[in-house]
């Protein structure tokens, strides 16, 4: 990708799915935001933005991690949201049997005493693949990737969702639910 993609990429990350606040820009509820609108807030805030460039990142991210609407007019990013302002519904979903989650061997002590946690984001994130997870894992250090029997979560109440790019979304997971997969 395109070094300024790249840059654009993690800009609007960061004010779609953390602070839109930091450069005036409002989201609504379901995270949506005018085109016009961010890129004024950025030009505001410093970042260089035009329509094309935006519109350019959204087409050719490969995680699918931002939408356009239908008539190109507002933004918003998919998953991931941190920022109490957006509530995005996504209805449940039965999901497949095994989920994935990938993270860090410097998170598994707390993992395992804690279970998954959201954290700051609204939902847990997992995949349908090991490969995805390991990526995720690699992105904070040494991979590891934990398995989630995910379909008997399910049937035994525990609600999931997917996100428009294809990420699986949990509430929190105990760590009774969680089996670290040997990596090779």
């Amino acid at each position: 990708m395109d070094p300024r993609h790249i840059e654009i990429s993690k800009f609007l990350s960061y004010v779609l799915r953390h602070a839109p606040q930091r450069i005036g820009l409002t989201l609504d509820r379901d995270g949506w935001a005018s085109l016009e609108a961010l890129i004024a807030a950025a030009r505001s805030a410093g970042q260089d933005l035009d329509a094309d460039s935006v519109r350019a990142v959204v087409a050719g991210n490969d995680k699918q991690r931002f939408a356009l609407s239908e008539d190109g007019s507002r933004i918003r990013a998919v998953q991931g949201h941190s920022t109490p302002v957006v509530d995005l519904q996504y209805p449940p979903r039965v999901p497949p049997e095994v989920l994935y989650h990938g993270t860090a061997t410097r998170f598994l002590a707390s993992i395992r005493a804690e279970g998954l946690r959201p954290g700051r984001r609204h939902h847990v994130h997992l995949s349908a693949d090991i490969d995805t997870a390991i990526a995720v894992g690699r992105r904070h250090g040494q991979p590891a990737v934990l398995r989630i029997d995910a379909l008997r979560l399910h049937r035994d109440g525990q609600p999931f969702f997917q996100a428009d790019n294809g990420v699986w979304l949990s509430g929190p997971i105990a760590p009774r639910d969680l089996a670290e997969v040997e990596l090779r």
